[in-house]
């Protein structure tokens, strides 16, 4: 019996540092590490051992004859990415160390000084770097983030009926209350403090304040009422408290998503799913009401691409397949679609839609009594049309391009960086311009994540972007190129006392989960989120409360 990767895996290679028999690949240092949709276990050099199930932090990790379902696909897709290949010799490759943590040049000499760091954000980039910074150097990390919770997009990013996935909090977790970790949450850099408070206070800052808001299409009608960014989507069904209940309101039998990656996909899936299952996700309470209510029966997804370039993973992909009472559709409106679906590779992910039905879509019908989703490639949206609201889209495609008719738009085209308060920024590419992670012309300062590298990877890629910026800090420090903080350690707390009383701490984190898990449990749901920063704050206190009565 040998072990498979499944949909969930989060590439961050923590099944990779246990294997004893170097049968996952590709692994850190390898050429194709960081670029795969996934990771994979070659069944000939497997030796059924489970230590990369025991490791894996969303498990995605199982043996192959344990798979049922739309899960069972996967035995044949990690055999596939070894087919031609020869087995790797065991413990080799600069990078690789049996039983050991895939190894990246960092550490500090013994008898260094500890430093302090400050982290802003806590979503996987931050964490990655706090986490290399604990494990490896006898660092002093600050933890800070805007919102009165950790987690960043972990939290708020991923989409409820993702669970497993959402499990990867567990692992950073551990790192909240660590001796060596003070931590800020409801702390705005620039709002509450300014960057330079925070720099003299530390001897180095690091940001991971990712990609908070959306591209947008440039295109008439955009900001029609209906018309919806996905970031703002996706916020609104996992509770983030900036985004108002009323944010969304999907009450149409057609939805439009204009975009062809993983959170186009999330969103698809979610507006046509059947509610009673996501009832048994973490999806906010206003969400799955909305839902409910709102009667979405067909979901149209717009690529300008053909489905063999498409930007979303088979997995994702895969999953839509086995979506209970879900129909996929594929809008045979260009002979190039059929084309490229035929002549694809069995490990493309255009494959996949062999068995899905491909007609000819008539748009000037109303969507029908059952639920589907609706692909629809070689096609952009050139307008949305409207008076008070979206009412249709038309898009290229076809003889004169048609209009789609439907209620609410949403524009999954990619995440974009917001500038940060204090640090130079790149309007083209979304990003605080660096050297290995080193903020250009700030010394001290580095950034990590999206707002380093742009909007692309999942959860594992931001491990190995953090160990490049922590390698860089620490050359630094040893180099003596960090400024010197000019404040003792406890007076950074005494200075966040004294702009807002509204910041959560460790404890107050564990009362937050302890509250929502308990809110999870009356409902028969794994948790209950609270929706604002009042409720946040608030449930954040009654630890301290229940002991002072």
């Amino acid at each position: 019996m040998t072990y498979a990767i499944t949909q969930t895996c989060c590439s961050d290679a923590a099944c990779v540092a246990v294997c004893p028999v170097n049968c996952i690949h590709p692994a850190p240092g390898e050429e194709d590490f960081g670029s795969t949709e996934m990771l994979y276990i070659d069944p000939r050099s497997c030796i059924d051992c489970g230590a990369c199930a025991d490791a894996c932090p969303v498990d995605a990790v199982f043996p192959v004859d344990t798979l049922s379902g739309a899960q069972k696909e996967y035995g044949p897709i990690n055999a596939a990415y070894f087919a031609g290949r020869e087995p790797a010799p065991v413990d080799e490759g600069p990078n690789f160390h049996a039983w050991g943590a895939p190894a990246f040049a960092r550490s500090l000499p013994s008898d260094f000084p500890p430093i302090r760091v400050a982290v802003v954000g806590t979503g996987p980039a931050g964490m990655y770097a706090a986490e290399d910074l604990l494990l490896h150097t006898g660092a002093e990390v600050t933890l800070i983030d805007r919102l009165p919770v950790a987690g960043g997009l972990l939290r708020y990013g991923v989409a409820p009926d993702h669970l497993s996935t959402k499990k990867a909090g567990d692992a950073f977790a551990r790192f909240h209350t660590h001796p060596r970790v003070r931590m800020y949450l409801g702390l705005d850099v620039g709002e509450d403090i300014t960057p330079e408070e925070l720099a003299e206070h530390h001897d180095a800052v690091v940001y991971a304040v990712g990609a908070s808001t959306g591209r947008r299409l440039g295109i008439p009608g955009e900001d029609l009422a209906g018309s919806l960014c996905a970031t703002t989507f996706v916020s609104w069904y996992n509770a983030h408290p900036e985004t108002p209940a009323d944010t969304v309101a999907p009450a149409t039998d057609r939805v439009v998503v204009v975009g062809n990656g993983n959170v186009a996909l999330d969103a698809a899936r979610i507006l046509v799913s059947d509610p009673d299952a996501l009832a048994g996700s973490d999806i906010a309470d206003h969400a799955l009401d909305a839902l409910r209510s709102g009667g979405v029966r067909e979901v149209v997804v717009l690529g300008r691409r053909g489905p063999q370039d498409a930007a979303y993973t088979r997995s994702e992909l895969l999953a839509l397949t086995h979506l209970p009472g879900v129909e996929l559709v594929v809008d045979d409106h260009d002979p190039r679609i059929g084309a490229a679906v035929d002549a694809a590779g069995e490990d493309d992910k255009a494959a996949v839609l062999r068995g899905v039905t491909r007609e000819q879509v008539d748009w000037s019908l109303a969507p029908g009594a059952g639920r589907r989703i609706v692909f629809r490639f070689h096609s952009e949206a050139v307008e949305m049309l409207g008076e008070d609201g979206v009412r249709a889209v038309r898009v290229t495609g076809g003889p004169d391009g048609p209009e789609i008719a439907a209620g609410m738009v949403l524009r999954a085209v990619g995440y974009r960086g917001v500038p940060v308060a204090g640090l130079p920024f790149d309007e083209s590419t979304g990003t605080v311009p660096h050297e290995g992670g080193r903020v250009a012309g700030r010394p001290g300062t580095y950034v990590v994540g999206w707002i380093k590298r742009g909007p692309s990877g999942g959860i594992g890629a931001n491990r190995v972007c953090a160990a490049e910026t922590v390698g860089t800090l620490l050359a630094d420090a040893v180099e003596g190129a960090l400024p010197a903080p000019r404040h003792a350690p406890r007076a950074f707390r005494r200075l966040v006392r004294g702009r807002t009383r509204a910041v959560v701490d460790a404890r107050g984190l564990a009362e937050i989960d302890r509250a929502e898990l308990a809110r999870g449990r009356l409902e028969g749901r794994p948790r209950v989120k609270f929706a604002t920063v009042a409720e946040l704050v608030a449930a954040s206190k009654r630890g301290r409360l229940r002991l002072t009565r």
